[in-house]
């Protein structure tokens, strides 16, 4: 059973940056996509950014540029570096996990997605 535990979240100014991190166990697959996504308070949940096992990123437009996702395979640790951070980056960051056939870019359609964290907030103040 995969499981992902998020952490990092806080409050931050805008402009400011914060690095959530998500902790993954319970998976063997050697080609796996990971992502982050949000949801803010009555609005839609968000795919922000994809990794592939093999190092493919994916982004989404409003995020390009100032965040940045990595992970540490040895310690099978996800993270992403948020910078210049705007009052709408504001909502709850879920972590996701899938196995895929595939070598090409992650989705960002959550509905693709089998196995979620729990969620870490993040908060930007203007």
């Amino acid at each position: 059973q995969v499981q992902l535990v998020e952490s990092g979240g806080g409050s931050v100014q805008a402009g400011g940056s914060l690095r959530v991190s998500c902790a993954a166990s319970g998976y063997t697959d050697t080609r796996y996509c990971m992502a982050w996504f949000r949801q803010a308070p009555g609005k839609e949940r968000e795919g922000v950014a994809t990794i592939h096992s093999n190092g493919i990123t994916n982004y989404a437009d409003s995020v390009k540029g100032r965040f940045t996702i990595s992970q540490d395979n040895a310690e099978k640790i996800l993270y992403l570096q948020m910078s210049s951070l705007k009052p709408e980056d504001s909502a709850m960051y879920y972590c996701a996990y899938r196995a895929t056939s595939t070598f090409w870019t992650c989705s960002l359609d959550g509905a693709r997605y089998d196995y979620w964290g729990q969620g870490t907030q993040v908060t930007v103040s203007s």
